[in-house]
């Protein structure tokens, strides 16, 4: 009997193709529009998450006064910068300290191959790698003699070296002589490219050993920033309070001191990015599920309108001997069948947007079952609500009244 009656459902949707398009039509816009936004916006969240993790792994920043870690130079007037004794402090003194590595940096022009380009020089110790999540593409890193003596070598990033070096075919730039400001560096290794972040192209970098950089580039001392990578599982929120009364006790701050140096932490400022990400994703879905409403509002009233225009039919078989619930479930059946086609035609099209945009926004596309499974449920749970009270109303017609019907 269910069977006999779905097919009595199907053949009433496919009697009225262009009707029932037009009536699942917002229940294809909302289920649509439901799974693109939350498909875009865990795309969106994962993009922003390892962005961050790009950055570094368990990584704090401390710069001097108050400005973000993208910073480079000295703080505010009169705050003081870093040393590397800052540095050799926090590792032997703080428990849960991976690696520390103090950085100076300086925005200057290189040389080379007949090309120049304006980069960021970026003057550290091999900890560097470490603390930012770096990899060599090819080359090595530097010498232990090499830091010491604050040696004219050097590592670039990818693009530099595609700025310098990729005119010349055969010539990757290893081994070459690259002119930073006014001293000749050889190149003992490029970096495995990273791309874009919130804080810019990442490849655009030159590293050299720190004392090279105070040497021959700034002339100063001064270390602009400290990198800290915490060890795994180590919770961040001590550590900070154990990296701060140190740096208050190094800087001489006194008790009613407000601190002239700001740590930032990445995981943190992830975790605070994904929230801040699910809210609205949620926010956007819930929106666009006002649709489905809208839809499901569409079919009760073509359901109603198919009811009356069926006045005769349903009273004819209501006469023959057709039970009221299998009318009921004859017309229920046909509002949960477009309900659900229309939840089916909307994940495609949802599918096909949800990869396209993603491309266009450069963020991942990351196909969630879940979302689409619920969607097509709810899609069908709409069609069984607004589809029961057209249904009803057919079964509960009285034969002898129906069959009169002009």
């Amino acid at each position: 009997m269910l069977f006999s009656v779905f097919m009595l459902a199907l053949r009433s949707v496919q009697r009225n193709m262009l009707r029932s398009f037009l009536t699942i039509l917002g229940i294809v816009i909302g289920v649509g529009a439901v799974i693109t936004m939350v498909t875009l916006g865990k795309g969106a969240t994962q993009a922003i998450e390892m962005q961050i993790t790009s950055l570094g792994t368990n990584l704090l920043i401390i710069n001097p006064g108050q400005r973000g870690p993208a910073g480079g130079g000295g703080g505010g007037a009169g705050v003081p910068h870093f040393t590397e004794a800052d540095a050799v402090a926090i590792q032997s003194q703080i428990g849960g300290i991976a690696a520390v590595a103090p950085q100076g940096r300086a925005s200057v022009t290189v040389v080379a191959n007949g090309r120049n380009w304006v980069t960021s020089v970026t003057g550290s110790s091999n900890e560097w790698f470490n603390t930012g999540n770096w990899k060599l593409a090819s080359g090595r890193i530097f010498e232990a003699d090499e830091q010491r003596a604050g040696a004219a070598v050097c590592i670039i990033g990818e693009t530099v070296r595609r700025e310098i070096y990729s005119g010349t075919p055969g010539r990757t730039g290893l081994g070459e002589l690259l002119r930073v400001k006014q001293f000749s560096c050889t190149v003992i290794g490029i970096l495995a490219a990273k791309g874009q972040s919130g804080m810019g192209d990442q490849d655009d970098t030159v590293l050299l050993p720190l004392h090279t950089l105070q040497r021959r580039v700034t002339g100063s001392r001064r270390v602009d920033m400290l990198s800290i990578s915490m060890q795994d599982g180590a919770d961040s929120t001590p550590l900070k309070a154990s990296l701060r009364q140190l740096m208050r006790e190094r800087r001489k701050l006194a008790e009613g001191d407000d601190d002239n140096f700001n740590i930032f932490d990445t995981q943190q400022l992830a975790e605070t990015l994904s929230s801040t990400m699910g809210v609205l994703t949620s926010l956007l879905g819930a929106v666009a599920a006002v649709s489905l409403l809208v839809g499901g509002i569409g079919i009760m009233n073509i359901m109603l309108v198919s009811v009356t225009e069926r006045t005769r039919e349903i009273g004819l078989r209501l006469a023959v001997g057709a039970l009221e619930n299998e009318v009921l479930l004859q017309f229920l059946i046909e509002a949960v069948v477009l309900s659900a086609l229309g939840g089916v035609i909307g994940i495609l099209i949802a599918t096909a947007a949800s990869y396209i945009l993603s491309g266009v926004m450069s963020v991942p596309y990351i196909f969630d079952t879940t979302i689409n499974l619920l969607s097509l449920m709810f899609s069908a749970f709409i069609g069984v609500i607004f589809g029961f009270f057209p249904a009803r109303r057919a079964a509960r017609m009285d034969p002898i009244v129906a069959l009169r019907h002009e």
